[in-house]
């Protein structure tokens, strides 16, 4: 138990979901409760395989900087248990071909090392630490219909067999699914606004054998597209068993159909980058293609919320669900996690005014990625949605920024921890920074690509 955690020796706590956002909520209790019981609808597989309850198992999963770190501090040495694992660590800039643009940027180092891994692999192993705490239990196959409570406070959950399971607090970790709206209507509050873009993204997946020398100068590839007359996305990633996972996908629309692989192949091809089709030509597939589509990205404003029961938290996708190819969600998930730790401890008990913090902090930590997530995809016209105030202007000084990156190594090494969520977004509108970013992307190979 931390220093200063609250004495809940004696309590329970329930987490909804055993996905990445649920393992990192459980770590976090296990040192502030006596038991913690994690419920998840799912069959959890014994070894780092996809499963159905997690539909982006089977593609590329992204720990941002922010997250790799935050995780590593939740779980002591777990990067070098997933590199043990077979996940391969890469410095993005100077060992990931990147091409955006009109040019593939120019190797700089970024300070930032990386992990590659599949997504079943990561959740495995936290997982597997998790598991052996041993104040913790996870219940596979058990589904949770609702919550007990009265007086504002929330005082178990409803399991669909009819059994009430008490506990002093529950954290919905359940998903962009989460039923909390109908939940706390049930208990007499509010549901969160909900702010919904609608993107249409979607993109197919296989994995290739992987051997030394499939790229001659680079460990990874990723080909964005130039918004708006560019929708299509591309990426190969090395990931354990000495597999290439390689994802073809876009935006509203614009990805391979299901289950035609000369389409897979096509799309690789009309890439403005040959590499990734070049791994397709000279490796081995070794899964069929799977498919994943996803309407919109989706947030719930919990911190605009006039009152809060007592013992119930969401956390993960349950608050804010992002556009996947961005990477930026189980980053968040574990970040909000960290903050539900400092939260817990602040309050020494479960209240009200305990989640009215725990909900701002949250909207504090998904405040720059969601302002990617938004930016980048608000730069099609095709996005629906209540687009932000000054969208246009941010997009623009955006494309400035990543054409001043391809030249300057000093601005793109401020930019890639800025997307990394390692420093605060402002350093970027500082006076001094605009003007070197607007004198310097004039310079840059992509500077005349169509706007």
């Amino acid at each position: 138990m931390t220093e200063n955690a609250p004495n809940l020796s004696g309590s329970t706590a329930v987490v909804i979901g055993a996905g990445i956002a649920g393992l990192c909520a459980a770590r976090v209790l296990a040192d502030r409760y006596a038991r913690v019981i994690v419920l998840d609808r799912d069959h959890l597989p014994p070894s780092a395989a996809p499963r159905r309850g997690v539909p982006q198992g089977n593609h590329g999963a992204v720990l941002l900087a922010a997250g790799q770190r935050a995780l590593g501090e939740l779980f002591d040495g777990l990067v070098d248990e997933l590199v043990g694992a077979g996940a391969v660590p890469f410095e993005p800039g100077t060992e990931m071909i990147f091409y955006r643009y009109g040019s593939v940027w120019a190797k700089s180092p970024t300070g930032i090392t990386l992990l590659s891994f599949s997504r079943p692999l990561l959740e495995h192993t936290v997982r597997g630490r998790v598991s052996a705490l041993r104040n913790v239990e996870i219940r596979a196959g058990v589904a949770v219909s609702g919550l007990a409570g009265a007086g504002g406070v929330v005082t178990g959950v409803v399991l669909d067999s009819g059994e009430t399971l008490p506990c002093a607090l529950v954290v919905d970790s359940s998903g962009r699914g989460s039923r909390s709206d109908r939940w706390l209507a049930e208990l007499g509050f509010a549901a969160p606004a909900v702010t919904e873009i609608k993107i249409g993204v979607g993109y197919t997946t296989r994995l290739y054998r992987r051997k030394p020398g499939d790229l001659s100068d680079a460990t990874a590839v990723f080909v964005l597209p130039a918004a708006p007359h560019e929708t299509r996305v591309g990426l190969a990633l090395p990931i354990e068993d000495d597999r290439w996972l390689i994802s073809m996908g876009g935006w509203h629309g614009d990805f391979p159909a299901v289950g035609d692989p000369d389409a897979f192949t096509a799309h690789a091809r009309s890439l403005p980058h040959p590499g990734i089709a070049g791994l397709i030509d000279r490796c081995e597939p070794v899964t069929e293609a799977v498919s994943f589509t996803f309407p919109s990205n989706r947030r719930r404003h919990f911190e605009d919320l006039p009152a809060h029961p007592a013992g119930y938290l969401a956390l993960g996708d349950a608050i804010c669900s992002f556009n996947p190819i961005y990477g930026q969600g189980m980053t968040c998930a574990a970040l909000e996690a960290q903050a539900l730790g400092r939260q817990l401890d602040a309050h020494g008990a479960v209240t009200a005014a305990l989640a009215t913090d725990y909900y701002g902090e949250a909207a504090h930590i998904l405040a720059t990625p969601w302002g990617f997530a938004a930016g980048g995809d608000f730069a099609y016209p095709q996005t629906q949605g209540e687009r932000p105030r000054g969208i246009a202007l941010r997009n623009r000084y955006s494309r400035r920024i990543q054409l001043a990156a391809q030249v300057d190594p000093e601005i793109r090494r401020i930019f890639t921890a800025v997307q990394h969520l390692l420093t605060p977004p402002g350093v970027l509108r500082k006076p001094a920074m605009v003007l070197r970013v607007l004198r310097l992307s004039r310079r840059a190979p992509g500077a005349r690509a169509p706007r």
